[in-house]
């Protein structure tokens, strides 16, 4: 297999993972501390309940969050990174310093 064949593979395989308008915001958010599913709608307050909950299931699927429920009234559900997704805070870390480079590029 050639690097470039390699290369597509493995890009795809991440935007498999962390692709959509969604997934990057939402580990951006639990990057710092457990959320609450809450606090996470109220930090972005564009995206639906519906999807907002499509997408931590996936990330949840794919090992990358933890979902916690407490056996509270009403319950509470917690959400946080697994040791496994933490290997993706420098990718995160990446990500946003090239989104602040672009918006202050000169153009």
């Amino acid at each position: 297999m050639s690097e470039q064949t390699a290369g597509t593979e493995f890009v795809q395989a991440t935007l498999n993972v962390l692709g959509g308008k969604w997934k990057l915001l939402i580990l951006w958010h639990l990057k710092d501390e457990v959320k609450r599913f809450g606090e996470l709608k109220r930090l972005m307050p564009e995206i639906t309940e519906k999807m907002l909950i499509q997408q931590l299931r996936e990330l949840e699927k794919d090992a990358i969050v933890n979902r916690n429920v407490y056996p509270d009234v009403p319950p509470k559900v917690e959400y946080s990174f697994t040791a496994y997704g933490r290997s993706l805070e420098p990718v995160l870390h990446v990500l946003c310093n090239w989104g602040e480079a672009h918006l202050n590029r000169e153009n």
